[in-house]
């Protein structure tokens, strides 16, 4: 009997983020794609509170101030340390790149040009055949004591309107930040935040990646059975509904 191989199919993710994109897909994602033989790899280039102007200066000075990190199905995490934005973006072809802003910016018009504009050009030139999309971030805890609140007179309506006003209508979005705002107005309450802006590693960070399971699968994540061990079914089910009618809104 010849034997016919099946071809596996891999889908191959660029985050050019900062620790909101660290939040989103490095903790959850996966196990929420091996739960459904979805093959995966994400790649998230780190830098701290990279804001899109520091992106765009990193990429025109050639900069090595990355951490790339690599989660695959096989294996949890791989890390490679300074890193070009350019060097990751000729790292082999990718699916879906995403582009974010500073958490603390994601309110502030002025923060984004040129530099958005900057960074979708340079993308699309290395990587002409992937989706690039725009990582929506959240809104501070009510209670949070980041330096930056001030800015929206430290009240998340406010800065949550100001993020939801800027975020860019040009890409297509990967709504992170109306999962969470949607989860908060569950039983969840105003907790998925560890820090008042960080996700909690419990309910917080798998509301953000179920929002990227559907929006790279296209499946929908209420039928997905995994759960970290620390969550409730009840957790599981409100933070699953709340990514689910953020990404079909």
């Amino acid at each position: 009997m010849k034997l016919i191989s099946a071809i596996l199919i891999v889908i191959r993710v660029l985050c050019i983020g900062n620790s909101f994109s660290w939040d989103a897909v490095e903790q959850e994602l996966v196990p929420l794609c091996d739960a459904k033989n979805v093959q995966v790899e994400i790649h998230n280039l780190y830098y701290g509170g990279c804001s899109l102007e520091q992106h765009a200066q990193f990429l025109l000075k050639d900069t090595a101030a990355y951490s790339h990190r690599v989660c695959t199905n096989a294996c949890p995490r791989v890390v490679k340390d300074t890193v070009t934005l350019r060097q990751a973006l000729q790292d082999g072809a990718y699916d879906v790149i995403s582009l974010q802003q500073a958490s603390h910016d994601s309110g502030i018009r002025s923060s984004y040009e040129p530099w958005l504009s900057l960074l979708i050009d340079s993308v699309r030139a290395y990587q002409p055949r992937a989706r690039v999309c725009w990582m929506q971030t959240w809104a501070y805890s009510q209670d949070a004591k980041h330096p930056a609140y001030p800015r929206y007179h430290c009240n998340q309506a406010e800065m949550w309107d100001s993020i939801v006003a800027c975020t860019p209508k040009v890409l297509p979005v990967i709504p992170c930040g109306e999962a969470i705002q949607l989860a908060r107005q569950t039983k969840l309450g105003d907790t998925l935040c560890r820090d008042g802006y960080h996700l909690n590693y419990v309910y917080g960070r798998y509301t953000a990646a179920c929002v990227w399971y559907e929006i790279l699968t296209g499946k929908d994540v209420r039928c997905n059975r995994y759960k970290n061990a620390q969550m409730t079914c009840q957790q599981r089910r409100l933070t699953q509904k709340s990514a689910h009618k953020a990404v079909r809104k």
